[in-house]
């Protein structure tokens, strides 16, 4: 691996651990002023729309400048994000802000990382960004919870804060710890060298490029196997991004764990995911993706096996199960979405046409979540009915790819 990727992965790990950590603490400012419940899958679906909106013009964005010059400009929205927080803004707009960098980051990271490596390394590149990516949402849900505990919040430092600030709350102090690591981030993304990959302008007017980005999106479709890892990769995204405010929510309701607690136990799922991450990258390769196919079908009935879990040590064994099927199963997908995506498009462009789908996935699960927690749905019969829709889709992905015996897969004859 050369040194500029395991760069780029210190950046991203840096970037994800305040991503992470964010989410909490907007979570402690709804709570700190009051907010529904129904509330908090908001902050979800305000960082994720600009994945879907922005799609057609991230790609190209993409592709036009070294990506290391993107990915500065994605991190330094960012920390507008949190500088907006410490304004007392609407914690939703705030990750709406924090959620146009992110979209503009996916395709340049992972566009970068198809344009320094060869395709028989992708999968192996895969288990890093995902061990790396876990690491960091174990690191950044653990900071989150440090954030927002007592010991932080009514210090001394909370008190300067609030006056330095203007802010009546007790949350400024990790407010300007998640401002510091997104500043790092941003300056790290200054040394990252150019790969030297070119690609032919396009139009700049916004109806070519949507009517583009289209095309791009019916052509990935029509692919087989770029199909089937984009239906898997859409369905994982959707799966976790909910589950992960329903874990909050089971943990709390379930388990009596406080939210700081709560936060703890979600990087038990991460350590997980990191385990099956490096088995995959050691294991899998692009010719025996679609292998893991059956594994998704096991990971949605393993969902309502929360509903019998009240013991936060049993909780976090099968957390942590759960985990490591989730990382053996998105690597091998998300490397072989990569390929075909640069095989048939561009580095940027196949990225945002995942990045597209992935969020619109997550989207439509985190509406559907928010819905059922306005309409006061039981956490029993929530976890029930998601475990079992998502094992059905991944049936039904599953049952599609074997019909399509035609399909050839990469390194095969």
């Amino acid at each position: 691996m050369p040194r500029s990727f395991y760069l780029v992965i210190w950046v991203q790990f840096i970037a994800a651990i305040a991503d992470n950590a964010l989410l909490i603490v907007a979570i402690a400012r709804l709570m700190e002023i009051g907010a529904a419940l129904w509330i908090i899958p908001l902050l979800k679906l305000g960082f994720t729309l600009s994945y879907v909106f922005l799609a057609p013009l991230v790609g190209p964005l993409a592709d036009a400048w070294p990506k290391g010059r993107v990915m500065f400009l994605a991190n330094s929205l960012k920390a507008c994000a949190v500088l907006t927080l410490l304004t007392g803004a609407d914690p939703v707009l705030v990750m709406a802000i924090a959620g146009l960098g992110a979209a503009i980051y996916g395709p340049a990271k992972y566009g970068l990382i198809t344009e320094l490596l060869p395709a028989q390394l992708l999968v192996r590149a895969n288990g890093f960004i995902e061990a790396s990516t876990v690491c960091a949402v174990i690191f950044g849900t653990v900071a989150g919870g440090v954030l927002i505990s007592p010991a932080l919040r009514h210090g001394a430092w909370a008190q300067g804060g609030s006056a330095f600030t203007g802010l009546s709350t007790t949350l400024v102090p990790g407010m300007l710890v998640l401002l510091a690591l997104y500043a790092l981030a941003a300056l790290l993304n200054t040394a990252i060298p150019d790969s030297g990959a070119r690609y032919a302008r396009h139009s700049a007017r916004i109806k070519p490029m949507v009517l583009r980005f289209f095309q791009d999106n019916r052509l990935l479709w029509r692919d087989p196997l770029g199909r089937v890892s984009m239906a898997v990769t859409t369905l994982l995204w959707g799966m976790g991004a909910t589950l992960q405010l329903i874990v909050l929510r089971w943990a709390q309701q379930c388990l009596g764990l406080t939210l700081e607690l709560a936060a703890y136990l979600q990087g038990v799922t991460a350590l997980g995911v990191i385990a099956g991450a490096v088995l995959a990258s050691r294991h899998v390769s692009l010719s025996t993706a679609t292998r893991v196919l059956p594994l998704g079908i096991f990971m949605g009935l393993l969902v309502p096996c929360m509903v019998w879990v009240q013991s936060p040590l049993l909780a976090g064994l099968l957390l942590m199960i759960f985990g490591a099927l989730a990382g053996f199963f998105v690597v091998p997908m998300n490397a072989l979405l990569q390929h075909r995506g640069q095989q048939l498009l561009s580095a940027g462009r196949s990225i945002a046409v995942q990045g597209f789908n992935e969020n619109a996935g997550m989207l439509l699960m985190l509406a559907l979540y928010a819905g059922a927690t306005a309409l006061e749905l039981s956490l029993g019969l929530l976890l029930w009915c998601f475990g079992l829709a998502v094992a059905g889709a991944m049936a039904a992905i599953l049952w599609r790819q074997r019909a399509q015996s035609q399909v050839t897969v990469p390194g095969r004859a």
